[in-house]
């Protein structure tokens, strides 16, 4: 009985009610934070401004929250104020020269007095002498502070959205505004060579994090005054800035409005990436293609703003999105504009050479070994079967083992430090792949077709569209198993029909083919020479559709 009592007690389940801790529905209702509709103004009390900022910051216990405060001196009269910042996100050197010194120190320009009586310490003189006020923030915005950007507001969100951004807070005793001072000093990345873009001849800029960097980059390769940057906040809690950068004499309304409002109307909490905005703002979100061009070259931004495009920046993210992105834009290469045109074709075919076999190779052969092995050479399918010989397993399972092993080496090899990356690749492809054929797990021929394979697949310019052929590979491997080259057929005739369905903000996936447009542009398979890329894009219906001149060359043209 005891044992019996034993084993019920061991295998049932009880449910225990005694916890070290209990959490009430009424509980987790009152404990739920809610966002705060701060619209907050500034007191003129300078105690009331300094508890609100300590209790919103957490001040007493954040290590970096910094309240100076200080006395000011203007027109020989002087002021209690009080500093706010973020350490780390200022530079201290410009707070104490230009904000703290001005301000505090004794010098001709704060000590001259007026004739008007101007000692303001309560709120009783204040009503009494409200011009005295406007003429005080006066004095300290024009004359006691030597910083190019300051911004007054009575709004405590813009002011916490300034402080956050790396600006010193300025709150004075009896003023109902806060002075907003510039003195950025945070560190960030200086601007380097592209990692994933990368090109032998054209320029070695990357994006980096801070995003006025990056708008810095583009309005030195635009110069002109069309160039528009918009910038917008996402994230109810990050609040990270969005620029839209367009040209306002070539881009279509419609496109920027449509760009603006998916942004402009995203609520959510958080965007820490291009990647998250990507998918948050691309048309269909099932889709495995890439909607949306990813670049980290300010060159080739710069080059997609100027065809009437539209390029989306994030602080904090290396990469741009372009808006709205075609099929052949992600089998391009910022070279192809760089190079001539007849290298560029070459180069276009190898790659959509490479793109086909990536793709449909492995299908391929498991559909000639398994169902039509009469189109193969009499020579060459007793090769084959002399190869499968010894090896027990059906080829399906066959090339999916050395496809999920070359998946996986390709992941290691990104994974682990760079000096090691090459090394455990190559190697480690080397040692499987002969390991594999010399215990009869795969035949020599398949070692050979996923070796190609992936080498094609490295060849792909877009790391987006490489991952959706490295998936659809797969899946066509599995097509060509159950049912040949009618699997095949298959496949292809519903991924062909679903990518025509296809749009990158209104605009066809396969344009300028799919509907039929214009072809004298960049955006085709075949680039013509670029004296006769007279048109931009017509699926963008840009204000100016003319690139160039009839005549570009002018100095070529017959004088008369």
């Amino acid at each position: 009985m005891n044992f019996k009592s034993f084993l019920s007690n061991m295998l049932n389940y009880q449910k225990n009610n005694k916890y070290n801790y209990t959490l009430s529905e009424t509980q987790v209702s009152n404990n739920i934070v809610t966002e705060e509709k701060n619209d907050k103004k500034v007191s003129e009390k300078l105690q009331d401004n300094i508890d609100y900022l300590t209790v919103k910051y957490n001040a007493l216990i954040n290590s970096d929250i910094n309240i100076r405060n200080i006395n000011i001196y203007a027109k020989g009269k002087q002021y209690s104020g009080m500093l706010f910042y973020i350490d780390g996100m200022v530079d201290s050197d410009m707070v104490n020269n230009y904000i703290l010194k001005p301000l505090m120190l004794k010098n001709k320009t704060n000590s001259e007095t007026t004739n008007d009586s101007m000692v303001v310490t309560n709120k009783d003189d204040l009503k009494k002498r409200q011009s005295n006020l406007s003429t005080l923030e006066n004095i300290i915005h024009n004359t006691l502070l030597p910083q190019n950007s300051i911004k007054t507001s009575d709004d405590f969100l813009e002011i916490i959205s300034c402080i956050n951004s790396g600006f010193t807070a300025l709150f004075v005793d009896t003023l109902s505004d806060c002075f907003c001072i510039e003195a950025k000093g945070f560190e960030k990345r200086s601007i380097e060579k592209p990692n994933n873009e990368v090109v032998i001849r054209g320029p070695q800029e990357a994006f980096v994090e801070n995003i006025r960097t990056n708008t810095s980059m583009l309005r030195r390769i635009i110069n002109n005054e069309n160039l528009v940057i918009e910038q917008c906040t996402v994230g109810k809690i990050t609040q990270t800035k969005v620029a839209v950068c367009y040209m306002s004499n070539i881009t279509n309304e419609d496109l920027v409005n449509e760009v603006k409002y998916r942004i402009n109307n995203l609520d959510i909490d958080a965007i820490t990436s291009s990647g998250n905005l990507e998918h948050l703002i691309e048309d269909d979100d099932y889709s495995i293609f890439p909607q949306l061009l990813i670049t980290e070259r300010s060159d080739r931004a710069s080059a997609n703003i100027l065809d009437g495009r539209v390029v989306v920046l994030i602080n904090g993210a290396p990469f741009a999105l372009v808006a709205p992105a075609v099929f052949i834009d992600f089998l391009s290469s910022p070279e192809d504009s760089n190079l001539k045109h007849q290298y560029s074709n070459l180069v276009r075919f190898m790659r959509s050479i490479a793109f086909i076999i990536a793709v449909f190779m492995p299908s391929f052969y498991v559909a000639v070994t398994t169902y039509h092995q009469e189109l193969i050479p009499s020579d060459l399918i007793f090769a084959i079967s002399a190869g499968r010989k010894a090896i027990p397993f059906p080829v399906i399972f066959e090339i999916l083992i050395m496809e999920v092993s070359f998946e996986l080496l390709r992941e290691a090899s990104l994974r682990i430090p760079t000096p090691m990356g090459s090394t455990v690749g190559i190697i480690g492809g080397l040692i499987l792949g002969e390991a594999a054929v010399s215990a009869s797990l795969v035949s020599p021929l398949l070692i050979i077709i996923v070796a190609i394979t992936g080498i094609c697949s490295f060849a792909i310019p877009d790391y987006s569209l490489s991952f959706a052929l490295r998936l659809f590979r797969f899946v066509y491997i599995v097509l060509a198993y159950m049912a040949g080259f009618l699997g095949l057929s298959l496949g292809i005739f519903v991924q062909l029909i679903s990518l025509c369905n296809l749009k990158s903000f209104g605009v066809s996936y396969f344009s300028p083919y799919v509907p039929s447009g214009n072809k004298d542009t960049l955006n085709k398979f075949y680039i013509n020479p670029i004296w006769q890329r007279n048109k931009r894009s017509n699926f963008l219906n840009t204000k100016k559709p003319d690139f160039e001149g009839h005549i570009s060359m002018k100095w070529k043209k017959k004088q008369k």
